[in-house]
């Protein structure tokens, strides 16, 4: 079987390579750049290098495409459009619907490919005709919450070659094949940025309006930069410091006012920042939507967050309402509420569009 592999320059895309070489298969490697930019830690110039030598040592071709355009038309474009609204959007979920298993994966079909692989943790069942996402062997590295929004077709073509090793292990085959890539520590954030200064490469595209920054009872405490560099349950980077006329407890964003640019803060866990559910957009369904309007399930509302007992209540074929069984911490518009059975399969996810108090 011919396997086109995305490969990334990281450890975990390049441990997967090898295993389906091991396995017989017929295995190309495909870099994507998906930013353009030099300036950064994500170089794409030095990941692709590492591309080479692992794609060199475990005797498989290697091909580089670019998908600048489309990283930004499709992903990029709706990251700015969602700061612009105030809210907190997730690209690396949209980066995996809209190029990883996109565009990469029509290239891969031009290549000759049967199926498509990647270095997520996740895995995938195959079950009467229908495919499902679930979570993997690793639960510490699993990574099927970024993957909520995939269809039925994307994953018919997809396989995870990670999915029942854990990360420890894939250090360690990487260290007794003398991978250069053994090493290297993972990627965090979002690509694009790298490491670098979030604040300064995101007024590079949207202006920013600073404003007040106030308490809960109106009094201003301080000024903020622009409403976009905040997100909700955020503590750092407020510069407001301690008060005289504070209880000397840490400042908590708690909302944004975008029609008046207010950025409304409070001192300590306030209840402000604990919601009882919330409402959820853009529902995709793995493998499909169900057939009860009401089912009691588990959730996640941010990456590495533990399981958390909810009832979802479907409105439409895209929304759905979302009853916490106890009371969440910043729930925060934009990202993503993510649902799976006792099993640890993915029912599918939306994205947050709004919480809300009983």
């Amino acid at each position: 079987m011919r396997i086109v592999v995305g490969i990334s320059g990281g450890v975990d895309s390049s441990v997967a390579a090898y295993l389906l070489k091991k396995q017989g298969h017929d295995v190309i490697g495909l870099f994507m750049v998906n930013w353009s930019e030099k300036d950064g830690t994500c170089t794409a110039e030095e990941d692709f290098e590492d591309v080479k030598r692992v794609c060199d040592k475990i005797g498989i071709p290697y091909y580089s495409v670019n998908y600048s355009k489309e990283y930004y038309d499709r992903v990029f474009t709706y990251f700015l459009e969602q700061y612009k609204a105030g809210r907190t959007p997730n690209p690396d979920v949209l980066c995996n619907r809209e190029i990883k298993f996109g565009p990469f994966l029509e290239k891969a079909k031009q290549l000759g490919a049967d199926m498509i692989a990647t270095g997520h943790y996740a895995r995938k069942i195959e079950k009467d005709g229908k495919y499902y996402l679930a979570k993997a062997s690793d639960l510490n590295k699993d990574q099927s919450y970024f993957l909520n929004q995939l269809s039925q077709d994307q994953l018919k073509y997809v396989l995870f070659p990670l999915e029942d090793i854990e990360k420890p292990e894939v250090r360690r085959i990487a260290k007794q094949l003398d991978l250069s890539t053994a090493e290297k520590k993972d990627s965090t954030g979002i690509c694009f940025i790298g490491e670098r200064n979030f604040k300064n490469f995101l007024k590079d595209f949207l202006p920013a309006k600073a404003g007040e920054i106030r308490d809960l009872n109106e009094k201003v405490v301080g000024r903020h930069d622009g409403l976009m560099y905040y997100t909700l349950g955020q503590r750092r980077g407020l510069n407001i410091g301690g008060r005289a006329d504070g209880n000397g407890q840490r400042w908590f964003v708690i909302r944004k006012d975008l029609k008046n640019n207010i950025l409304y803060v409070s001192q300590g866990e306030d209840d402000e920042l604990f919601t009882d559910g919330l409402y959820a957009i853009k529902m995709n369904w793995i493998p499909e939507k169900p057939k009860e309007k009401e089912f009691d399930c588990y959730a996640k509302f941010r990456y590495r967050q533990p399981d958390q007992k909810v009832h979802v209540t479907v409105l439409n074929d895209s929304e759905i309402k979302v009853d916490f069984a106890e009371k969440q911490r910043a729930i925060t518009e934009g990202q993503y509420v993510v649902l799976y059975d006792e099993n640890g399969l993915c029912l599918g996810g939306g994205e947050i569009d709004k919480s809300y108090k009983n």
